[in-house]
């Protein structure tokens, strides 16, 4: 019987494995002790000074990073900042603030938040925070978070300057919990066509979706768009329980299984309140783990049609582990399949390195977000749908029964430029503090902005000339190319300034190839039928 002196070098390694769920039955074996043998020896008799913390940090992310490509290690104080936003809050004041010339600008307070209620307005640029002046000292965004958040029932004493007010004001905020919301979006894209934009999938994310649907229903929608792209997931079950609202019957919707982890299956109620509701989702590379269980499920049934380009292609399940500092190891437990026994994980057989590259490649000239030509289909990942019979794919991702290319096509040197220096968003900030009062008194609602609002020549000119003080050489022939989408992107960035993201939506989303594309299929019952295979 081998017995083994535990240092405190070892129990960096070691210690968390006792703070796990007994469930998973873990053993201390000779290979643990010999991997923190090693880190007390170096922080023993190493020649030079070693930060111990800092090496068992790279040693656990290396072999994370070895396993594949999802199994992760987060630091203590990235835990909570990563829970946020999946949780569906925070605890703080309520603002959506902005950093314009090194001051603290108030973009909009949150609907029923702390700031709200106390008065704070759109606009306001906030002095000091509890006696600590925040202007004009090159604060970062990760510094206001760290004044103005803080344990429900705490107080955030503020100073604020507000145009048109003689004196600066102060306030008292007694901090609660704000919301975080993962619902982007909901509104008529016609008079039958309603449309919904998740950029996550959460704890709040199908209560979200049901009080959208309270406001859809009140304009009588037949049809339904969910725009699941750039939608990097969550909460599995989020993505279950919003799935739940299209079937009537029981219906498998997910199944995972693992080396450890016995087969569990995820199925819907047959409450559906959707089951009759023609649906279009829109996907694209960048819509990942939870919204390609939904899509999965929702193409496996021939219950959808997907639109628009190959799906990330992430179907691995990971649990978390705290460890004894507060850090977590995030690992893969089992595999995501979908209904009809597809998995949803891209092949990571060749490491981590080639799995982002093959990823990258997607966005090479010939690449598949310019066509799906690219995208392997060998006959071993053939399946066929559930109700329709249709061919569908597995092996990395969901491909969807329409592709819709990227559009490039307004696509200039100089559009680029302008979005790397940030000139879209730092002009459209300004643009909107200093026009504020007349936009709101020159426009009755947000419909009577989209409908007439339009840039003067001046004001185009200073957009021109703040890229041209970044460093941006103006290019006629190339501006002009992009114009048009120019236009609209800062357009819609005021309307999200003045009101709410939604509206930034509602205005960006006028020229957009691929909603283009679904509502053509959507409004069209003899082509959506024959897509699912409902007609032959």
């Amino acid at each position: 019987m081998k017995i083994y002196k535990i240092t405190i070098a070892s129990a960096i390694i070691i210690a968390g494995f006792f703070t796990q769920n007994a469930a998973a039955q873990q053993v201390l074996t000779e290979e643990t002790f010999k991997v923190g043998r090693t880190l007390a020896l170096i922080d023993a008799s190493y020649v030079d000074s070693v930060n111990v913390n800092k090496l068992a940090e790279d040693m656990i992310i290396y072999t994370l990073k070895k396993l594949d490509p999802h199994s992760t290690y987060i630091s203590a104080k990235d835990v909570r900042e990563m829970n946020e936003p999946l949780q569906g809050n925070f605890e703080g004041i309520g603002i959506q603030f902005n950093i314009l010339h090194d001051t603290l600008l108030v973009i909009e307070p949150i609907a029923g938040g702390p700031s709200e209620k106390v008065g704070l307005h759109a606009g306001d640029r906030i002095v000091t925070i509890n006696g600590e002046k925040v202007t004009n000292i090159g604060m970062s965004t990760a510094g206001v978070y760290s004044r103005l958040r803080g344990p429900k029932g705490t107080i955030a004493n503020l100073t604020i300057f507000r145009k048109g007010e003689k004196e600066l004001l102060d306030f008292t905020i007694t901090r609660d919990k704000i919301p975080i919301f993962s619902l982007n979006a909901a509104y008529m894209l016609d008079d039958q066509t309603g449309y919904v934009k998740l950029d996550k999938f959460s704890a709040t994310t199908e209560k979200e979706f049901r009080e959208a649907l309270v406001n859809l229903k009140k304009s009588k929608f037949k049809n339904l768009i969910i725009d699941l792209r750039s939608n990097g997931g969550g909460y599995m079950l989020a993505a279950t329980d919003m799935a739940d609202h299209f079937f009537a019957d029981q219906r498998l919707l997910v199944y995972l299984i693992g080396r450890k982890t016995p087969r569990q299956d995820f199925k819907s109620t047959g409450t559906g309140d959707l089951s009759n509701t023609r649906v279009v989702v829109l996907t694209d590379e960048n819509s990942a783990s939870a919204s390609e269980i939904f899509a999965g499920a929702m193409q496996d049934w021939d219950r959808g049609v997907i639109i628009g380009r190959r799906t990330f292609g992430k179907g691995l399940v990971q649990n978390g582990y705290y460890l004894t500092d507060g850090s977590m190891i995030r690992l893969t437990i089992a595999r995501y399949y979908t209904p009809t026994g597809r998995s949803i994980q891209s092949s990571y057989k060749d490491g981590y390195d080639k799995y982002m590259t093959d990823f990258f490649k997607r966005y090479t000239k010939g690449g598949e977000i310019f066509s799906p030509d690219s995208i392997p289909l060998p006959d071993t990942l053939k399946y066929k749908t559930l109700v329709s019979k249709r061919i569908v794919y597995g092996g990395g991702g969901i491909i969807p029964d329409v592709f819709v290319a990227q559009d490039t096509s307004f696509l200039s040197e100089y559009y680029r430029a302008l979005f790397r220096k940030d000139i879209f968003r730092s002009f459209t900030l300004e643009y909107a503090d200093a026009n504020r009062a007349m936009i709101n008194k020159e426009y009755r609602n947000f419909d009577d902005f989209r409908n007439r609002f339009v840039f003067t020549s001046d004001e185009l000119r200073s957009f021109i000339k703040k890229g041209e003080d970044a460093g941006i050489k103006y290019n006629d022939d190339q501006y002009k190319h992009s114009e048009e989408e120019i236009l609209l992107i800062l357009k819609a960035l005021v309307a999200s300034n003045i009101w709410q993201i939604n509206e930034y939506f509602r205005i960006i989303n006028q020229n957009d190839t691929v909603i283009e594309k679904a509502l053509q299929i959507i409004n069209d019952g003899n082509t959506y039928n024959r897509i699912l295979g409902y007609q032959k």
